[in-house]
């Protein structure tokens, strides 16, 4: 019997030395290493928060591995997720937050609208911010 032939998965829309200069341009970082550390801290992070087909839709778009880490089993907010994020680097929440945000706007871009959406909907709230969207919430019924 021969093997059937398997597309191949579409390759990232771009190099990962073209994702640093993009974080270190949207994070005004000094040095490409500096822009480094953050893209590699941050999506371990959320490697650890996003879970299911849009865990893999995700790693499909990035040009690095973002499945390495194992998800967590409770999922943090978007607060939750700057402070763990700042107590596993040793940083301030601030430069968590910064660094967080300059990150994830380019994963927005690499994701796109739909796949992006997708993801939002199954984390927690405080992500949209995170990821440089709005965050719209559904009103809630008074019972």
């Amino acid at each position: 019997m021969y093997d059937q032939l398997r597309p191949n998965p579409a390759p990232p829309a771009m190099s990962f030395e073209q994702m640093l200069e993009r974080v270190r341009y949207e994070g005004a970082y000094p040095t490409r290493e500096r822009a480094e550390e953050a893209v590699r801290t941050v999506l371990a992070a959320l490697g650890r928060q996003v879970t299911g087909d849009e865990r893999v839709g995700l790693a499909q778009c990035l040009p690095l591995t973002l499945t390495a880490q194992i998800p967590d089993t409770e999922q943090l907010t978007g607060w939750g997720f700057v402070k763990d994020l700042a107590t596993r680097t040793g940083a301030t929440p601030a430069t968590a937050r910064w660094d967080t945000g300059a990150v994830l706007a380019v994963v927005a871009c690499l994701a796109g609208p739909d796949l992006l959406a997708r993801i939002l909907r199954r984390l927690p709230g405080g992500y949209a911010l995170l990821f440089g969207q709005a965050e719209l919430r559904q009103p809630q019924l008074a019972v």
